[in-house]
């Protein structure tokens, strides 16, 4: 395989001198402050407990994740390839910014393009459909095919491409990158054979089968039930990319080693998760009488990730899969990254709650409680509506909110994630210590999320909640320190009707309140602005350095 992301992401960052004008849009000082954006960590683990076999699995492992970094590539954008090929060749620096956005768009600055012979609109659709396809030529096509022609249409494996005449046609994923997917499925089958744990044994071999068939159920289930020292993910996953209607996914890959004292600790939450959805601010008739069996959190400390992982800003913690069949079937399972999530709060959000909040509640946050929200945002993406039926038709909640779902997805989990906090307090599941700390850490968590930029989902879906909390009475302003704080008498009610009002319009699939929403919540204010501007230099988010992949398929 090709340069590995870190050995490129290195050699842009030390050719900073061999700046390239003639590419580049952005001058010289420009370029090293939006490389400056993404403060570099170092993430590891031991791996001091595994066998010899597991170490050498976890090598094919990274191995075959690599190849995710060349598909991701390709769904972003089908140009991105030869560009990236004039960048290695001739502007190391601009490399490096490349590499971190896996495209010529900033993804921090609302997709604003920073090289000269890149198109200034980044494709909506991505590298999913033809970059001159419109939504309604989409839609019409939809209605000439066939039941089962339309789900894989509307799925998350295959691409829509033109043939010769113009025509809208599907490729699957298998076909458009078999010869990356091919090389991967055969590492991954080479570390199965080297572990001797059976779960993820059982996993690599499926999830490789699955990359050459495009079916990837039975792989999903025994991710699902996959119990190993390694923890991995890996394959075509979030549909954050598809700008188009959030149908199509990105490949990506997370490879951690897991913390089984943290993992056993967390485990009482899963046996919570039927009495979150049964007291949801939402009508009976749309909660799951009985949500899937399934529910396992894992805790790992992260020691690689490729594709869309690897893209812009880094992951905290995921709850897979999205197929709402294995969701329904058998639950979801929520995995936290806790060495990415602790970088996060000691470099990012403790030095913007410094800034943000009030001086009578700076010394409120704790890791603690920003470690359970993120748990409990991923806990309640597995809850709540999914599966749906609007006039009289069996869909999605995805499907019927196209494009806005993302947004209103991670709004939905974060505002319900805090909401079944509050429930989890009261059974004394959560302790009163995290209680006291878990809105002013939630509240300087919106600034972190925010500066993501409204155009990305996590931050979109971020100031929707900021602003109507806000509206609400529960978020107060002070004119004279230019800071915010927490109202508690009105937090938790202002929190729960929010819930009820995302669960709600999901339920119904109703992409005109979900458009009502964010056009009216998801913006930034002046005042919110002015705190965005003096934390400017704070860095944004993390830029993760995996030292278990240097020498590997350089």
């Amino acid at each position: 395989m090709r340069l590995c992301l870190f050995s490129l992401i290195v050699m842009g960052m030390t050719n900073l001198n061999a700046y390239g004008a003639e590419l580049s849009r952005l001058s010289k000082t420009e370029l090293k402050q939006k490389l400056n954006r993404l403060e570099q960590v170092t993430l590891t683990a031991d791996i001091s407990k595994l066998s010899q076999n597991d170490q050498m699995a976890l090598r094919k492992i990274i191995l075959a994740s690599k190849y995710m970094d060349d598909i991701f590539l390709r769904q972003v954008w089908e140009q991105n390839p030869t560009l990236k090929s004039k960048l290695q060749k001739d502007d190391p620096s601009l490399l490096a910014l490349f590499n971190r956005n896996t495209g010529p768009w900033l993804r921090l600055d609302h997709d604003q393009v920073f090289v000269k012979t890149a198109p200034d609109k980044k494709p909506t659709g991505a590298g999913f459909y033809p970059e001159d396809i419109t939504k309604e030529e989409f839609e019409k096509w939809i209605k000439t095919l066939s039941k089962k022609e339309k789900e894989t249409a509307l799925g998350y494996f295959t691409l829509i491409r033109r043939n010769k005449k113009g025509e809208l046609i599907q490729v699957p994923y298998t076909f458009a990158y078999r010869q990356y997917l091919e090389p991967s499925a055969k590492l991954l089958e080479e570390a199965a054979k080297l572990t001797s744990n059976q779960t993820l044994k059982k996993y690599l071999n499926l999830r490789a089968k699955a990359f050459l068939s495009s079916d990837y159920y039975d792989s999903d289930v025994a991710w699902m039930e996959l119990d190993a020292p390694i923890d991995v993910t890996i394959g075509p996953y979030e549909t954050y990319e598809d700008g188009l209607f959030n149908y199509k996914a990105a490949f990506e890959s997370f490879v951690g080693i897991r913390d089984d004292q943290s993992s056993k600790s967390l485990e009482k939450f899963s046996e919570e998760l039927q009495h979150i959805e049964n007291s949801l601010p939402l009508e009976a008739k749309y909660k799951n009488p009985k949500i899937g069996a399934l529910a396992p959190i894992r805790v790992l400390d992260l020691v690689y990730t490729s594709g869309e992982a690897r893209s812009g800003v880094a992951t905290a913690a995921f709850n897979l899969p999205n197929d709402e069949r294995v969701v329904k079937e058998k639950g979801s399972k929520r995995v936290m990254l806790k060495n990415v999530q602790q970088a996060k709060f000691d470099k990012v959000l403790t030095p913007i709650a410094g800034i943000a909040l009030n001086a009578s509640q700076k010394d409120r946050l704790s890791f603690d409680a920003f470690f359970i929200h993120i748990l409990m945002h991923e806990l309640v993406h597995g809850l709540g509506p999914g599966s749906i039926e609007v006039d009289g038709e069996k869909t999605t909640v995805r499907h019927q909110l196209k494009e806005l779902y993302s947004a209103i997805e991670e709004a939905k989990a974060d505002i319900t994630g805090l909401f079944a906090m509050k429930l989890l307090v009261a059974k004394g599941v959560i302790s009163k210590e995290v209680a006291s700390t878990m809105y002013t850490t939630f509240l300087a968590s919106a600034f972190r999320s925010v500066r993501f930029g409204i155009d990305e989902a996590h931050g979109r879906g971020q100031a929707l909640q900021f602003n109507y909390l806000w509206d609400e009475g529960a978020i107060s302003f002070d004119k004279k320190s230019g800071t915010f704080s927490v109202v508690e008498a009105k937090f938790p009610k202002a929190v729960e009707k929010l819930a009820g009002v995302i669960l709600t319009l999901q339920a119904e699939g109703s992409y005109a309140k979900a458009n009502a929403l964010l056009s009216q919540y998801a913006v930034i204010r002046p005042e919110m602005k002015k705190i965005l501007e003096k934390t400017s230099h704070i860095p944004i988010d993390i830029w993760p350095n995996y030292p278990m992949s240097t020498g590997l398929g350089e």
